[in-house]
């Protein structure tokens, strides 16, 4: 039995505290609901990436030819809501110095494949609006303003109402001397509170009811903001890699797992897509595809990747075409037709459908 020294003690210590219990237990009730509090907050559908080898620009025979293969890409990833798009080199000739972070294309006057697929994929990718301010003169981008426009949900008219809008922040002083003016496409600029450099792009949610001196206005937010906050599909990203391995572990998405948590490789080789079921709820889907010599000849000139079978680097490896009539499938036209039949199992993955 417990000392009547004790039970005052504990008698004294609840008195002390209403709620009933020690300052250790409050602490970790607060945790708790912080930690609830963070769960409910929507993180919107799982992310979908595909990575394709720059080297299938290489073969072409001109700029024109270039250009239209960069714009199918550009189309088959819009058309099938990719959130990233990987352009990898898949005989490991890029140096790390070749690549670039910003948006305004790839610092570098090459012409190789790699650097001129992302460079014409980062044009396609932009809001019309806004590409003189992005993208300066460049011999890769010679033809393509003759490209098929992607016309993701992102390129607005002006006569279309929507919650976001891309911008660019001008060189303007504002009205009061604080924060920043943007062009979003539209008869008025907007005004944002927070002070940005000019000639940042960015992604502004607007507010509902402008100011009365003509400036519309509205709150810079991520571009991920659309796809978490309404499942609006709002265009790719681009990221360039040095090689396989790199495309598939340096990824810019640091989620739940830390990136890319389920990896699809598509090969003639492959099990047959139609036997395949994706894990339902992933965060990061990444989908590769494979150059001429297919992945099997990536995995064989990357120095990172030990053994010549692709199938230990993917969660799955598939054939989207058993039976195909062709000795080839073009990358161009195996996204489309992997993602074709992908595309229901994606949606179900995601919890659409």
């Amino acid at each position: 039995m417990e000392s009547e020294e004790n039970i005052a003690k504990k008698r004294k210590m609840d008195a002390s505290d209403p709620e009933g219990g020690s300052k250790s237990k409050k602490k970790k009730k607060k945790q708790k609901r912080k930690m609830a509090e963070k769960n409910e907050k929507p993180k919107g559908p799982g992310t979908v990436s595909v990575a394709v080898p720059g080297s299938i620009l290489d073969n072409c025979q001109s700029g024109e030819l270039r250009a239209y293969l960069a714009g199918q890409v550009a189309r088959a990833a819009a058309v099938f809501r990719a959130d990233e798009i990987v352009v990898f080199d898949d005989m490991c000739r890029l140096r790390q110095s070749d690549l670039s972070g910003e948006f305004r294309g790839v610092k570098s006057s090459s012409g190789e494949g790699c650097l001129t697929l992302a460079r014409i994929l980062q044009y396609l990718e932009c809001p019309q609006y806004l590409r003189k301010t992005f993208f300066p003169h460049h011999r890769d981008l010679e033809f393509a303003g003759l490209l098929n426009p992607t016309d993701m949900p992102h390129h607005l008219r002006a006569n279309e109402d929507s919650p976001y809008r891309e911008g660019a922040v001008l060189d303007k002083a504002p009205p009061k001397k604080w924060g920043s003016v943007v062009n979003i496409g539209l008869a008025k600029n907007c005004l944002l509170e927070k002070s940005l450099q000019p000639g940042t792009r960015v992604t502004v949610k607007l507010d509902e009811t402008p100011l009365k001196s003509g400036f519309l206005t509205g709150t810079p937010v991520s571009p991920d903001s659309p796809r978490v906050e309404s499942g609006t599909y709002w265009g790719y990203r681009v990221r360039l890699a040095c090689s396989l391995s790199a495309a598939i572990t340096q990824t810019a998405f640091r989620g739940g797992n830390k990136g890319y948590d389920y990896v699809v490789g598509t090969s003639e080789r492959g099990r047959d897509v139609a036997e395949v079921d994706l894990k339902e709820g992933f965060d990061h889907l990444l989908v590769v595809f494979g150059g001429l010599k297919g992945l099997e000849a990536a995995v064989e000139a990357d120095e990172e990747l030990e053994g010549s079978d692709p199938r230990q680097y993917f969660d799955e490896y598939v054939n989207v075409l058993p039976g195909q009539g062709s000795r080839t499938i073009r990358t161009e036209e195996a996204m489309l037709v992997a993602m074709t039949a992908l595309w229901p199992k994606i949606r179900k993955a995601q919890g659409a459908v």
